[in-house]
C-alpha cells in the first residue's frame, strides 16, 4: 500500500508545456522509468532508473513528474519484445511491489497505468481514427473529430468478510488460482451502482451470503489493467449461507486468526495475497485488530 506521504509530485501544471518531454530528454539530471508490460527494471529492491540516452528507440514517452530533488522523471513504455537494460532486470510489479519504498512504488503504479493506456489506446473510441498524444502523455486528441480522451480508471470493490464476533475471516479461491491462493472477494462496479451496492451484489453472487456492517477501509490504484480498488470490511449475516458459485469462486474457507498469522508468514497450506495488494492490507488490518 502507498501512503499519501509517499506519493511523488506529479507537477501536473507542467504537462501543458509543448516541449517539456524534449527538454527533459536533454537534461542530464532527468531519470527515466521504463515499463514493459507489467514490469519495470529492478536492482537490489529499487527501481533501476535509466538516463534518457539509454532508452531503446521506439518507446512511447510521457512526463511522470518530479523526483525528491526536483529532477524530472519521464516514462518510457516499450511494446513488442523487452529491450535490453543497461542496469537492473525486468521484474513484474506484483512480485516486487512490496519491496519498493513508497515513493518508488507510487511511480511504478502510475507508470504501469499510464503506460498501458498509451500502448493500448492509440485510436479514438468515438470515430476510430488516430488519437494523437497530448498533455505530455496524459491525454489524446482525435485527429479527425477532435474528441479528447484520458486514461481510464475502473472502480472495483474488494471485501474481507468476518463472522459475527470477528474471530474468523472468510476468503475465497478464484478459479484462475486453481485453489492455491485464498483472498478477499472483489468485483467491478457496474453501471448505475454505488460501491456499497456492488459489495452486496458481488458477495451474494460469488458466495451466496448477505453482509452487513460494511465499513470502508482504504483504496488502492491497481493497474491490472486500470482499476481503483475500494477496500471494505464486512460482517456475514448467516454463516450457513456460504456457497461458492463454482465458476469464479471455486472454494471458500473460514480462517481462524492463528491461521491468518501463519499465512502472512508464508507458513500455511495455501497462499495469501502478496504485500503489494490491498487484499493483503485488508487481511493484515483484521489480523492486527486483536
Amino acid at each position: 500500500m502507498i501512503d499519501l506521504a509517499d506519493a511523488f509530485d506529479t507537477s501536473a501544471r507542467e504537462r501543458t508545456e509543448d516541449d517539456l518531454i524534449e527538454r527533459l530528454q536533454r537534461d542530464p539530471a532527468t531519470r527515466v522509468l521504463q515499463i514493459h508490460g507489467d514490469s519495470a527494471p529492478i536492482q537490489a529492491a529499487s527501481v533501476a532508473f535509466a538516463n534518457p540516452d539509454e532508452v531503446a528507440d521506439g518507446a512511447a514517452w510521457a512526463f511522470l513528474g518530479r523526483g525528491r530533488a526536483g529532477e524530472g522523471i519521464l516514462l518510457a513504455v516499450h511494446s513488442g519484445d523487452a529491450p535490453s537494460l543497461v542496469r537492473g532486470e525486468w521484474a513484474p510489479y506484483r512480485a516486487v511491489g512490496a519491496s519498493l519504498d513508497g515513493f518508488e512504488a507510487s511511480l511504478v503504479v502510475a507508470g504501469l497505468a499510464l503506460g498501458r493506456w498509451l500502448v493500448d489506446s492509440p485510436f479514438c473510441p468515438r470515430c476510430g481514427n488516430d488519437a494523437a498524444v497530448t498533455t505530455s502523455g496524459w491525454a489524446r486528441r482525435c485527429v479527425s473529430c477532435g474528441r479528447e480522451h484520458f486514461p481510464r480508471t475502473d472502480p472495483a470493490v474488494i471485501v474481507a468478510v468476518t463472522n459475527r464476533d470477528r474471530t474468523k475471516l472468510l476468503l475465497g479461491a478464484n478459479a484462475a488460482w486453481k485453489g492455491e491462493m485464498f483472498s478477499c472477494f472483489a468485483g467491478f462496479v457496474e453501471a448505475g451502482e454505488s460501491a456499497e451496492l456492488t459489495a452486496h451484489r458481488e458477495l451474494l453472487e460469488e458466495t451466496g451470503i448477505r453482509i452487513d456492517e460494511l465499513r470502508y477501509i482504504t483504496s488502492q490504484a491497481w493497474p491490472f489493467p486500470r482499476s481503483l480498488m475500494l477496500g471494505f470490511h464486512a460482517t456475514v449475516v448467516d454463516e450457513s449461507e456460504v456457497e461458492p458459485d463454482g465458476e469464479e469462486i471455486i472454494a471458500s474457507r473460514w480462517f481462524m486468526r492463528e491461521e491468518i498469522g501463519r499465512g502472512l508468514a508464508g507458513e500455511l497450506d495455501v497462499r495469501l495475497p502478496g504485500g503489494a495488494s490491498v487484499a493483503h492490507h485488508l487481511i493484515r488490518a483484521w489480523y492486527d485488530a486483536k
